[in-house]
């Protein structure tokens, strides 16, 4: 599974795989608890393989900030989100050290590891680009 079929949702915790559409929205399966869900068109929803992290000269796309993470932590788990402030932003420059500190934000930093984390547990962690292009074909 790519970064293309797991999503993000605003207001929801934790990531969520897209398993079909509907004429409404779509359903999802928390990659946490297995549960399903009917999620709207109303709520705000990321693909993860959209989203990119500024830096000071070009926005990195995530999958790239996320193998980074897994090269950093040897394919295991990282640090718990949890940390303090100071010990993600750390983290976080030593993982992409030019990233713009005034508009990524803690909470945006938080969220990464987080994904991160969850992706892992969940065996999930081919981030290349050959991933992504190989499940695009299968569709």
């Amino acid at each position: 599974m790519s970064l293309d079929k797991i999503l993000a949702i605003s207001g929801k915790p934790g990531l969520y795989e897209l398993k079909a559409q509907t004429r409404s929205g779509f359903i999802a399966e928390s990659l946490a608890d297995g549960k399903r869900m009917s999620i709207s068109m109303r709520h705000n929803v990321s693909v993860l393989s959209e989203i990119a992290i500024y830096t000071y000269t070009e926005e990195v796309p995530l999958r790239e900030v996320l193998s980074q993470i897994k090269e950093k932590a040897n394919g295991e788990q990282t640090i718990n989100h949890k940390e303090s402030k100071e010990v993600l932003t750390s983290f976080f420059s030593e993982i992409l050290p030019n990233y713009d500190t005034d508009r990524v934000y803690p909470s945006d930093i938080k969220k990464v590891i987080q994904w991160y984390n969850i992706l892992q547990s969940k065996g999930l962690t081919d981030f290349s680009e050959v991933a992504q292009n190989a499940s695009e074909e299968e569709e």
